[in-house]
């Protein structure tokens, strides 16, 4: 009988153990800055768009895409992300003229979960 209440002793304190223990605490990448930033009306069109996270992203599977109002994309499909800062990653444009233009982007956290959103800019 000794044997039998010790077993149960045992297993209920080691569910009490995995259900306590501290878990890492992962959680999504946010866009955190821009350039051109949200609604930003810039004079000048940008050669580069950049987006910064509030953590590194990972390398694989990310996505810039930038559409102007006609909905063509016109960006240079060339998405990359910083050497020295993983939380920053940057795409190309030609030569923009005056209108509105979405930034859409994809990346995927540490914690392996996709992050999408967009947000739009002006070229005055």
């Amino acid at each position: 009988m000794g044997k039998h209440l010790l077993i149960k002793h045992l297993k209920l304190l080691f569910l009490a153990s995995a259900v306590l223990s501290p878990l890492p605490a992962w959680s999504h990448a946010i866009l955190v800055k821009s350039q051109p930033a949200q609604d930003e009306t810039v004079a000048e069109a940008p050669k580069q768009i950049d987006l910064w996270f509030n953590d590194a992203v990972r390398g694989e599977y990310k996505a810039v895409a930038v559409i102007d109002a006609a909905g063509k994309r016109v960006d240079n499909h060339d998405v990359d992300q910083s050497l020295t800062d993983g939380s920053h990653i940057y795409a190309t444009v030609g030569s923009l003229p005056s209108g509105k233009y979405t930034v859409r982007y994809r990346v995927v956290s540490q914690d392996t979960h996709i992050v999408t959103g967009k947000f739009e800019f002006n070229v005055k």
